[in-house]
């Protein structure tokens, strides 16, 4: 529990148990125990003002504390609370913090942070002076604190959205009964290749952070790096296509036949049909036809057939690739400035896991141009079959001897 919640607890079951002076006392001695910032703390805990407890830390280090006079202030002594001098003050400022407040139009704050510096300046323009420090312990008192956004909507649900789930989960575990290759394919986000900024933080000797650039323009000369991956579910390992070009769908599928080659064929000899489950967007999205094209060619070529299964919208988090090896690449490079496609492939291939992930990269420095257009006459060539469930996102592509 936050410090200020458990003072705010111990207040509440002290105040009426304790004069003004032990309670200034007892405010005094949690400050103290807190150290840097305790007054604040205290004071935004407890509705003290900071000039109380510091009176009181005063008193308890020159000893005056200790001299007990009898003189206690009597009961409503003292300076009265801003709300008792402007009563319409607490319900000026929840007008100002209520979220419905905040989606009119007409509201003061509708395009403004709600600092309390802000609120304190809007509340005295509107006939109610408080200072913003008298805003942050009215708030406090009220229930409120901050709070950042929350990941959780999702957008427009797709309406079969778990029977997709179900349909890929069963696909996955007959291939892998079968012995047969299972991937999921996914594009990591552009980086910029150079001494750039990159979030995340590592180990280095104090006052010596790595100096990198204060502005995020593209190297001209450096550019971007495109990461395209290829993760084997079963093997738990993995290929990364660094491209220097476009994410194309020509792109994802040069990498899925580099990952092939290069790992596949040498752990699936035997292999009649490929796996490959996908999200529904970007370059490997089921409404793109250099996808489905370039994954012909593949069949033909591999003599295999390759079935796709894509995730439904709004669910690429759920695609194996993204949290079993994208975000153990992210965490290997945290905070280090990716200055070329050297240094991004041997980031990549040195990425491992507890788990036994192994990933292995290469510089993909290919030109893959945007706007390729594919005929309907190549598109009705395509041996392609639709899966009964949902064949818009459920399709295999089969080579000429098994179409």
């Amino acid at each position: 529990m936050p410090q200020i919640e458990v003072i705010a607890k111990k207040v509440e079951i002290l105040r009426p148990l304790l004069d003004e002076r032990l309670l200034r006392l007892w405010a005094a001695t949690e400050a103290q125990a807190l150290g840097h910032r305790g007054i604040t703390a205290v004071a935004a805990a407890t509705g003290l003002s900071r000039t109380t407890i510091s009176a009181g830390i005063a008193q308890i280090e020159s000893g005056a504390a200790a001299e007990v006079d009898g003189r206690v202030r009597r009961p409503g002594g003292g300076r009265k609370r801003k709300e008792t001098h402007d009563p319409g003050l607490l319900a000026a400022l929840d007008a100002l913090v209520e979220p419905g407040s905040r989606g009119d139009p007409m509201s003061p704050l509708r395009w403004t942070c709600l600092s309390v510096r802000q609120l304190a300046t809007t509340l005295t323009g509107q006939g109610h002076p408080v200072s913003p420090q008298k805003v942050a312990q009215m708030l406090h008192e009220a229930g409120y604190n901050l709070q950042g956004t929350h990941k959780t909507l999702e957008g427009t649900t797709h309406p079969d959205r778990d029977a997709q789930f179900r349909h890929i989960a069963d696909k996955v575990a007959e291939m892998q009964r079968e012995t047969e290759p299972v991937i999921s394919v996914d594009t990591k986000k552009k980086e910029l290749v150079g001494d750039f900024s990159n979030r995340g933080r590592e180990w280095q000797p104090q006052g010596e952070p790595v100096p990198v650039r204060v502005h995020d323009f593209v190297d001209p000369d450096l550019g971007k790096a495109i990461p395209y991956g290829v993760y084997d579910l079963s093997a738990n390992d993995g290929w990364v296509s660094v491209g220097v070009d476009h994410d194309t769908a020509a792109f994802a599928v040069e990498t899925i036949r580099r990952w092939w080659f290069t790992m596949g064929h040498q752990r699936y000899p035997n292999a009649t049909k490929l796996l490959v489950t996908a999200d529904s967007g970007g370059s490997n999205s089921a409404r793109v036809h250099a996808w489905k094209f370039g994954l012909q060619q593949l069949a033909d070529e591999l003599g295999i057939a390759i079935t796709v299964s894509h995730y439904p919208p709004g669910t690429s988090k759920w695609n194996k690739i993204e949290h079993r090896m994208f975000s153990r690449i992210t965490q290997n490079w945290r905070g280090r400035p990716l200055i070329s496609h050297e240094a991004i492939v041997n980031l990549i291939a040195n990425t491992t896991s507890t788990t036994g992930l192994k990933i292995r990269a290469a510089l993909d420095d290919g030109e893959y141009p945007l706007g390729v257009k594919i005929s309907k006459d190549q598109m009705e060539a395509l041996r392609l079959s639709r899966d009964e469930f949902h064949g818009d996102r459920n399709y295999t592509l089969s080579p000429p001897d098994i179409a």
